[in-house]
């Protein structure tokens, strides 16, 4: 049996009391033995049992974590010239340090790694992601204990299915784990929470939809962390919850993957989706910097649940900010039947959940409003005005002009835009907001959009 060699910690491994449960190789060695190997030790994990909205006393403290702030924005600068230095033709430009090692690359010259954060950007990341974590080990537990198994049977998931999604649950135990033990003793702790879902249809498409912006939020920013050890676990556990988001989206009956490229988003983007579903926290709850962004509600949200999901007007839970599709209102006509989409490895379907040049209807919710942790935090926007709608989505984010703006209501029509030719960019579980600007940006610089955002949601697209 394969084990890793732990007998020499760094330092500053050994400062959070936890190092034994970091993946770490203190040399470059694998020993062979029949010995068990050595095992993480999961950090507390709370049996929730508490749910619904916060009802405590008004929070004392209100808004992000912040310091003093130097500019309303980072300005938008010309690439460094050093970008087009290397000449790319295919050839070795410098000696190898080693043998079949090319040249140069991050955290490639030997030293021991360190799992640990490695400045502020870091840190809040970190939190972000650790928060996610938490909502999704009891998300995953909290729909296999509300819904009887006659429920999921008539919404076709099996007790294998079920079996699933406790497993799933299982992987979110890890991953608290690691990014717990990255961020140290003062780590976001299990929080309560508020879904709000009735049925296990409804709880399948949260479930999709939740999964889809904790995948996306960590895109976002894994590219940019300064710790590239910590990059490196937490990659592991972001390839895991592409999975759980495919998974979900096949038992919703829909086409599994979509897309070519999945996309990133920004971290106040995540938080903004993420925070609503957090009733309380422990009293002083690591804080995060990231801003809440006013709700988008998208009217008429397409609905994975009907024969005709393009069909729809108000199909969503009322005030939810993922727009969760409601059930409620479908007839037996209406529903899609098990033939196109029942949980599925994949279904096709004949007719799309959205297309180019659909007419989508836009409402957006003023700043201001109270939500997150014991509702201490506030939506706020730097934006004007909104003008365009954005749709995020693969490598693009592609603007369509906002038609008809009455206070804070509009409509815009979906675009007929293509990443690689064939291949759609607009599709699968996306991302939609509304500017005040049609800003150039790409995947690695996509935060730049935020103060120009005004509203923001998940669209449905397909």
């Amino acid at each position: 049996m394969t084990r890793y060699n732990l007998a020499r910690l760094t330092p500053a491994l050994a400062l959070f009391g936890r190092a034994a449960a970091i993946p770490f190789v203190s040399d470059a060695t694998t020993t062979v033995s029949s010995a068990a190997p050595t095992t993480l030790l999961p950090v507390p994990v709370t049996n929730v049992t508490s749910h619904g909205p916060y009802t405590g006393p008004p929070p004392t403290t209100t808004g992000a974590l912040s310091t003093d702030v130097l500019a309303p924005s980072i300005p938008a600068l010309p690439p460094l010239q050093q970008k087009y230095d290397y000449p790319a033709d295919g050839k070795l430009h410098a000696p190898e340090p080693a043998p079949y090692t090319p040249n140069d690359g991050l955290g490639t010259n030997g030293s021991a790694p360190v799992y640990r954060v490695q400045s502020d950007f870091d840190y809040q990341s970190l939190a972000l992601a650790l928060y996610q974590e938490w909502i999704e080990l009891d998300l995953f537990h909290h729909g296999l204990a509300k819904f009887s198994e006659e429920e999921f049977e008539a919404a076709g998931l099996t007790a294998k299915d079920r079996y699933l999604i406790q497993f799933m649950a299982e992987q979110e135990v890890g991953h608290a784990t690691v990014v717990t033990n990255m961020l140290g003793p003062e780590a976001p702790k299990q929080c309560t929470y508020n879904y709000p879902y009735t049925t296990v249809r409804e709880f399948v498409d949260f479930n999709q939809k939740l999964t889809r912006f904790g995948e996306s939020g960590v895109y976002g920013f894994l590219n940019h962390l300064d710790s590239r050890e910590a990059a490196t676990i937490l990659l592991q556990s972001i390839t895991t919850e592409a999975r759980q988001q495919m998974i979900f989206r096949q038992f919703n009956g829909q086409f599994p993957m979509p897309v070519w490229f999945e996309t990133g988003i920004p971290q106040s983007w995540a938080w903004t989706l993420l925070a609503p579903y957090i009733s309380s926290c422990p009293e002083n709850q690591t804080r995060l910097i990231w801003q809440n962004i006013p709700k988008l509600t998208v009217l008429n949200q397409p609905n994975p649940a009907r024969t005709n999901g393009s069909n729809v007007w108000n199909d969503t839970i009322p005030g939810d900010y993922l727009n969760t599709l409601s059930t409620a209102n479908i007839s037996s006509m209406a529903a899609c039947g098990n033939d196109t989409c029942a949980p599925a490895i994949t279904n096709n379907r004949s007719i799309p959940l959205s297309y180019p040049g659909r007419q989508v209807f836009l409402s957006w919710d003023d700043p201001g409003q109270a939500v997150g942790p014991n509702n201490s935090y506030v939506t706020s926007t730097t934006a004007g005005m909104p003008k365009f709608a954005a749709w995020v989505s693969q490598l693009n984010v592609t603007y369509s002009p906002l038609e008809y703006i009455s206070g804070n209501s509009a409509y815009t029509i979906q675009p007929n835009v293509s990443t690689i030719e064939g291949d759609p960019a607009i599709n699968g579980t996306m991302f939609l907001a509304v500017t005040d600007l049609d800003l150039f940006v790409t995947p690695f610089n996509i935060s730049q959009i935020n103060p120009h955002v005004r509203a923001l949601t998940i669209y449905q697209a397909g």
